[in-house]
């Protein structure tokens, strides 16, 4: 194996420096890494993010919570028309996103001298969409030209293989560090549609979003998360897989959001115990475990219990390769299902609706700066009739709006607004928008007593107090 990776290594390195005459495999190894270094570094940028962000369970004892931060991370240029891949979680909520682009040493005048590399160019970048389920961003820059590194197909990932990690761990700019794959197909939660690359390569904070690339520097991941005790690096780290960054990148290009479909069902992986426990007849692929009233698998006939023994004529393993498998088709298509019922096999026809996904809409309005509503402390949002729909307010059928986040910084109240109250009136005004709560703010001045009317917990109260 040591002697094939060698092997490999050394035919990629035919056009980079070669190591001294008389020289080691060792040696070759080595100039081999350095050029495949070179060349990748000049597609890895720095990125800074300013806005506001919610804050974890562990810096505030009320969710929904927000506060303004400066973050950084990395990111890695995939297109020399200026498209670059970041992590979600580095840009969400950002008002203004910059990247620092690496200086080649050839765009330099004269022979280099200094081991310290240049400073980068800072440029704008525009947010062109995310998804937080992939925890993947795509930004532009308005630049032409730039170096780009390709995505690989991380399906030919192997366990053992060779790979570096690309980014600017606490802040550090361009920085690499080697490992081997650890799994190339890691699920961190049962029937959890998201798997990942696991790397023993270190990843750190501010590693987030820079590519892991293969000894080619193909980027086959986008690294992610680690597990750790300490808070570094520990060898456990994680990587988007890039056939699923090129998904979600080519949904965000296309139109600035990621849509995944579903039919009206929770679907679950059959285990031994589960198929002993339900008499099912098979103990391997995938059972139905709830069936959403009025939704698309109902309408079809799909019950609980139902084993769903194919889709579209591909026999379904477990949950995740049925989850993926529903995201995939077009909004309105329809999917054929195989079901198992007991002794009878069923065909059923299941049309696929988009996937609402509450948490996206709720991180993304949450934590704009037009969405803040200073005076009351509190970012707010129009229930649009979409988002009427998935906060299900009971007590009023229109007007009113929704608190997506408290911002951290707002005035201290005895009673404080929380994420998810409705607002519907203002000293017994009915508020509607974002733009009546504001023109009826403006006209009052500090001091004077306001009367919010909210809904929360499906109940009607007031939320009193002086104006700040």
């Amino acid at each position: 194996m040591p002697g094939t990776i060698v092997a490999a290594l050394l035919l990629s390195a035919q056009s980079r420096p070669q190591p001294p005459a008389g020289g080691t495999e060792f040696a070759a190894l080595s100039a081999s890494f350095q050029g495949l270094s070179r060349r990748v570094h000049t597609s890895v940028v720095k990125v800074t993010a300013v806005g506001y962000r919610q804050l974890e369970g562990d810096e505030t004892d009320e969710p929904g919570v927000a506060a303004r931060q400066q973050s950084s991370g990395s990111g890695v240029i995939i297109d020399e028309s200026g498209f670059i891949v970041t992590n979600a979680h580095v840009v969400i909520g950002a008002q203004r996103v910059q990247v620092t682009l690496p200086t080649t040493v050839e765009s330099t005048s004269g022979a280099r001298r200094s081991a310290v590399r240049p400073v980068g160019r800072i440029a704008r970048a525009e947010l062109v969409g995310l998804d937080l389920e992939a925890d993947i961003a795509l930004l532009k820059v308005n630049e032409k030209g730039l170096p780009a590194l390709s995505l690989a197909d991380s399906d030919t990932v192997e366990q053992g293989q060779l790979v570096l990690a690309f980014g600017s761990p606490m802040g550090l700019d361009n920085s690499v560090t080697m490992g081997v794959v650890s799994s190339p197909a890691r699920q961190l939660k049962p029937d959890d549609p998201m798997i990942y690359i696991q790397t023993d390569a270190p990843i750190n904070p501010g590693n987030s979003g820079g590519p892991l690339v293969d000894s080619s520097g193909s980027v086959v991941g986008i690294n992610t998360l680690i597990l750790t005790q300490s808070g570094g690096s520990e060898g456990i780290g994680f990587a988007v897989p890039s056939n699923i960054v090129a998904n979600v990148v080519d949904q965000l290009r296309k139109s600035g959001r990621v849509v995944r479909g579903e039919i009206g069902v929770t679907a679950q992986t059959i285990s031994p115990s589960l198929a002993e426990g339900l008499k099912l007849s098979q103990n391997w692929g995938v059972v139905i475990g709830d069936v959403e009233p009025d939704g698309e698998g109902e309408k079809a006939g799909l019950r609980v219990g139902d084993i769903i023994y194919s889709l579209n004529g591909k026999v379904m393993e477990n949950a995740r390769q049925f989850n993926i498998n529903v995201y995939r088709p077009a909004i309105g298509e329809f999917v054929n299902l195989e079901i198992v019922r007991g002794k009878r096999r069923l065909a059923l026809t299941v049309k696929v609706v988009e996937r609402h996904d509450e948490a996206t809409t709720y991180a993304d309005l949450a934590s704009r700066e037009e969405n803040l509503v200073s005076e009351l402390g509190i970012f707010a949002v129009d229930l649009t009739p979409k988002l009427r729909e998935q906060v299900d307010p009971i007590r009023r059928e229109k007007g009113g709006l929704l608190v997506a986040a408290r911002h951290a910084d707002g005035p201290l109240l005895d009673d404080p607004f929380k994420a998810g109250d409705v607002i519907y009136s203002v000293n017994s005004t009915l508020v509607s928008s974002v733009a009546d709560l504001r023109q009826m703010l403006r006209k009052m001045k500090s001091g004077d007593p306001i009367a919010v009317q909210i809904e929360r917990a499906g109940k009607l109260r007031f939320i009193s107090f002086e104006l700040p």
